[in-house]
């Protein structure tokens, strides 16, 4: 066999019995009499469905790294375990428009849609204004006034130029309304859903009609109570309801603010604050594991102006509110009865109104509020459609919350492309999640790596269907090789399409797609309409076809970014100290890209000191500042994370310098620290190594050298790995 055999014993001790393992055997031995490599091997051990998603992930191992044992991915680039057909590429969404227009637009080269690929990427990025209308035509995107074109660079005050300009919309109205094109009808599933603990009931459901008349009453009761641009904030689990909240917020003309439910008090307060919230929509309580978790009474202690609180369960909340918070019920009832006569009418804004405050942690103290208009909606459903390939047919989930950029992108994606939204109102950690996505026919399924991690070691998914599916997708950490090796083999390997992008990019910079060849872990291109290079030391970019690794940087005129922070100086953060490239001052994103042979990108962490625990950024000074006080024995903490040497999500590491004369036990600390991130910052963080040290490394001018300290926890890692 290719790179290594595999014999009757290894198939035994795999778990196949003597019978599986003398017809595996056989089928094997004939695709191995097939000339050809180790991918042409790995092309046809796939093509046959020769491992099936119920065999032991020990098999998949097995058969993927002898494929692969003999690869010197300096030399062939990172091994390649999906490959699109010419069929399929032509039938994707991309394809079709590339089939359509590409020889149009690219002359006597364009060839087909694997082939031409990379020259359409490069066309997109170099002719925005005939590549985009292309996209646009696809969505169900109406606008009430036109844009006057594609890109404006005329105002010389504004050097990125200005997308779309003077087209006037409104982007939620636009998700909720029939698009005959799309083949979205009123009688269209729009979301289907089910609560947690209901795994033996049928899927619920609801219509775009009834979708719509929902969104409505809600728009109409936020119309009685705020004014036209005010912001209003939703911290609660991505339940329909939460949809149904945040659509009707953008409709009625208003701002929403996102906020993850797993916020303690005081980030809950710092984003109230700096959005300006008006008021706040949240839950009595989080329903989690069945388990309850209170959610109102923590809102309260952040001190909005308003609280109207949902029901986890039941029609009534289980609490009681202060005297100025609303009850869901009382608020609903505050609406007039709608009829076609009365029916509310959406509020139409100029494409750059804001309709959305995210916020992104930086390097600094206070997250950055980015503000998201109604350009960024168009941007991050154009990436879904081009990469991910969603269509209206589809069945699109993705357990996230509203209060990450993922949980706008996915609700975007699904109502501006016509596919159906799919909702567990639960944790996604157990088998009941996985139930649903095959009760749901879940088409595209979204995940972050921690997740796979732990449906992978917990063998919670065992026994169920997951072979609708048609594509996977990740985003939010470092994938790992070998847990996206066991989520792929779930559906016959399907490819599971890596996304890295930004908040205030609302869009991936770099992506897979279904046009190249995809490897586990790994990045097939720079995303539709996106120009980058990769910087040297010096920053100067090298060759676009050349292996290397530095900091990226994106072309400016980047269609959906940023051009604004609500609490921050946009230029200094994103531009400021960037080199130019043809004329050009690039924008800044952070990221050390390493870009293999074949073209194929990696992610090797942050530039700064930013760190991406389980998909969430923060900084080393928002760490510190909370383990400094967590005992009275410490002096000062550095606060450092490194992915593990066999990938996967970033882990944690705290170094103490302790208090002269004072000791203190390295467990306890751990303890410690553990329980003030948790408290304080977010209960998803975790504290892998502590580690405490006379001195930290620093600076003749007094910096703190974190880059020393992450060095030294990335040997403790390779020596414990080692030992494995």
């Amino acid at each position: 066999m290719v790179g290594g055999r595999v014999g009757m014993e290894d198939l035994v001790r795999c778990g196949l019995s003597v019978q599986e393992s003398t017809n595996f055997e056989r089928e094997l031995k004939e695709i191995l009499a097939n000339p050809g490599g180790a991918e042409q091997v790995w092309r046809h051990i796939v093509a046959r469905k020769l491992l099936k998603p119920q065999h032991p992930h020990a098999l998949h191992q097995l058969v993927y790294y002898s494929v692969y044992r003999d690869r010197d991915d300096a030399i062939h680039g990172p091994p390649l375990y999906w490959f699109p057909s010419l069929h399929q590429a032509i039938h994707t969404n991309l394809g079709r428009i590339m089939e359509s227009h590409g020889p149009r637009l690219l002359g006597a080269s364009y060839k087909d849609p694997i082939t031409s690929f990379k020259q359409f990427q490069q066309f997109s990025v170099q002719h925005p204004e005939m590549y985009w209308p292309l996209v646009l035509k696809e969505l169900s995107v109406q606008f009430s006034l036109p844009p006057k074109c594609i890109l404006d660079t005329s105002d010389k005050s504004k050097p990125h130029g200005t997308w779309l300009p003077g087209a006037i919309l409104n982007i939620a109205d636009c998700c909720i309304q029939p698009n005959s094109y799309l083949k979205k009808h009123d009688d269209s599933l729009a979301i289907v859903w089910r609560d947690e603990g209901c795994d033996d009931l049928n899927v619920k459901s609801m219509t775009l009609k009834e979708l719509r008349e929902q969104v409505m009453v809600v728009a109409t009761a936020l119309s009685l109570k705020f004014n036209k641009g005010d912001a209003i904030a939703i911290d609660m689990q991505m339940t329909v309801t939460a949809v149904i909240i945040y659509l009707a917020i953008v409709v009625a003309g208003l701002v929403v603010v996102s906020i993850a439910d797993s916020f303690a008090p005081k980030e809950i307060a710092t984003r109230l604050r700096i959005s300006k919230a008006k008021a706040i929509f949240t839950q009595d309580f989080l329903v989690r594991g069945g388990r309850r978790f209170p959610l109102y009474s923590k809102v309260v202690e952040s001190d909005p102006e308003i609280v109207i609180v949902i029901p986890a369960t039941g029609k009534d909340v289980a609490i009681s509110l202060r005297n100025q918070d609303i009850s869901w019920g009382s608020f609903l009832s505050s609406a007039p009865q709608l009829t076609s006569s009365n029916f509310f009418s959406p509020v139409y804004q100029p494409i750059e109104s804001v309709t959305n405050i995210l916020f992104s942690s930086g390097t600094t103290g206070e997250p950055k509020a980015i503000p998201w208009t109604q350009l960024s909606p168009i941007r991050c459903t154009a990436d879904s459609w081009t990469h991910l390939n969603v269509q209206s047919e589809d069945v699109v989930c993705w357990p996230t919350n509203l209060g990450w950029v993922m949980g706008p992108i996915t609700l975007y994606t699904c109502f501006l492309t016509g596919a159906t939204l799919a909702l567990y109102h639960g944790s996604p950690l157990d088998h009941g999640f996985g139930k649903f996505v095959q009760d749901a026919g879940v088409t595209m399924l979204g995940t972050v790596p921690s997740l796979v991690r732990t449906w992978k070691t917990t063998n919670c998914m065992e026994g169920l269907d997951w072979t609708k599916i048609k594509t996977f997708s990740t985003t939010g950490e470092t994938s790992n090789v070998d847990d996206d090796l066991w989520l792929s083999s779930r559906a016959y390997y399907k490819p599971i399409i890596e996304c890295c992008g930004g908040t205030e990019l609302s869009s991936s910079y770099i992506q897979g797609n279904l046009l190249q060849p995809q490897s586990f872990g790994a990045f097939s291109s720079a995303s539709m309409g996106t120009g980058l290079v990769i910087l040297d030391e010096n920053g100067n970019p090298y060759p676009d076809d050349q292996p290397c690794v530095g900091e990226v940087g994106l072309f400016p005129r980047y269609m959906g970014a940023t051009d604004r922070l609500l609490n921050a100086d946009h230029e200094e953060v994103y531009f400021k100290g960037m080199p130019l490239y043809k004329g050009m001052q690039l924008r800044r994103h952070g990221d050390m890209l390493k870009r293999t042979i074949g073209g194929y990108l990696m992610v090797q962490g942050r530039v700064d000191d930013t760190m991406n625990l389980g998909g969430i950024k923060t900084s080393s000074v928002e760490i510190e500042a909370v383990c400094n006080l967590a005992d009275e024995s410490i002096m000062e903490t550095a606060a450092v994370s490194v992915a593990p040497p066999e990938g996967g999500p970033e882990q944690l590491a705290i170094f103490v310098v302790l208090k002269k004369g004072l000791n203190a036990e390295t467990d306890v600390l751990k303890t410690k620290f553990s329980r003030a991130i948790q408290t304080n910052l977010n209960p998803l963080f975790k504290v892998r190594f502590v580690r405490t040290v006379s001195e930290l490394p620093r600076t003749m001018s007094n910096k703190l050298l974190r880059r020393v300290l992450r060095d030294q926890f990335r040997k403790e890692l390779q020596k414990l790995h080692s030992k494995i």
